[in-house]
This record gives structure tokens, C-alpha cells and sequence, in this order.
């Protein structure tokens, strides 16, 4: 099973994200994200064999004691882009208030991670939603556009939990299906 960590954003957010992405409507070649699965990916696992889920259940609640995060507000503001704006293949929403808190998780989970075998990320850690993914250059010149002009503030949000996920490709994008679920302290 493929499965990663994150922090999902409400429904309340949906609308607004869905209406953030529309200024990229004329963007070819950028795939938009289904609003509806928008989250903070914290960790991503891959491929675990189901001999191995209970280990990673069980490096998920330590992660989340260790970071030692209470729950708090994280506000969702702001564009950017991976990995560069010279080459983009990802467009994102960006997290202020609380980024610091996600850092902590992440970081945390990332060593209890890594000690089960799964391979540290090579990139420091930008706490953020994925709003797309740009499959050419077509699109290139309105991503930056949009990137550099809009002021995006999609709303704010409690972070009260983080879940696993497990991630499954189809040809009508990923589904999502939460496996277990582990409140902040």
C-alpha cells in the first residue's frame, strides 16, 4: 500500500481553493488538484508492505509525541512554486501561521521515519497544499503571472490531527482513503 502523513485541509476551505485555482484556468498543461483531497503532505512512506503497517502506525504516534505540537491555527496564504520558477512542475499554496508547527511534525516523523528505512526527503521541508502539477512549458508564463500577482489567502484552519493516508493511482487522479488517525497532545 502506497501511504503518506498529512494534515487535511476542511471542507469549509474547498470553495476557496477551488476558487484560487480558477486563476490558473488558462494555464495549459497545469493539472489542477482536486480541491476536495487539498492537505499538507508531513510525510510520504511509499510502498509498505502490510507486514510492515503496524511499524508505521507505531512511528507515527511516536513522531507525533516527540514533535510535542498542542493543537493550533494555521492559516493558508500565499503562491509558490517547485522547484524554481525557471523550471516549474508544482504550483502551491502556501502555509503561514502554524508553519512552524507542521515543520516540527514533519521533522519528527521524518526521524522515526527513516529509522523504519524510508528515505529522507533531499530538500528542506515548505510546509504546503499542492494546488497542481505542470505536464509542459506551455503554461509556464500565466503560472508566473498568476504567482507574482495574486495575493492568495484562502483561510485559516484548526489542525487538531494528523492521519495516514493510503494513496491509490487511478486514471481519474489519486484517491485518498485515511487508514488511521492520531491527534495532536
Amino acid at each position: 500500500m502506497r501511504l503518506f502523513v498529512s494534515v487535511d485541509l476542511p471542507e469549509s476551505l474547498v470553495e476557496p481553493v477551488r476558487t484560487l485555482q480558477s486563476a490558473f484556468a488558462d494555464a495549459d498543461g497545469l493539472d489542477l488538484v482536486d480541491p476536495a483531497n487539498a492537505h499538507v503532505t508531513l510525510a510520504f512512506l511509499g510502498d509498505i508492505d502490510d507486514g510492515e503497517y503496524e511499524d508505521a502506525v507505531a512511528a507515527l504516534e511516536r513522531g507525533v509525541e516527540e514533535a510535542d505540537v498542542a493543537p493550533f491555527e494555521a492559516s493558508f496564504e500565499g503562491l509558490g512554486v517547485f522547484p524554481s520558477m525557471e523550471y516549474i512542475s508544482v504550483v502551491w499554496l502556501g502555509v503561514e501561521a502554524g508553519a512552524d508547527r507542521l515543520t516540527a511534525l514533519h521533522d519528527a516523523l521524518e526521524r522515526e521515519y527513516a529509522a523504519l528505512g524510508v528515505e529522507a526527503d533531499d530538500h528542506e521541508f515548505t510546509p504546503h497544499v499542492t494546488l497542481g502539477r505542470l505536464r509542459h512549458a506551455g503554461g509556464k508564463e500565466r503560472v508566473r503571472e498568476v504567482v507574482r500577482e495574486h495575493a492568495a489567502d484562502v483561510g485559516r484552519m484548526r489542525v487538531e490531527e494528523v492521519r495516514l493516508a493510503e494513496s491509490t493511482l487511478t486514471h481519474d487522479g489519486p484517491e485518498y482513503e485515511t487508514r488511521e488517525r492520531v491527534p495532536l497532545r
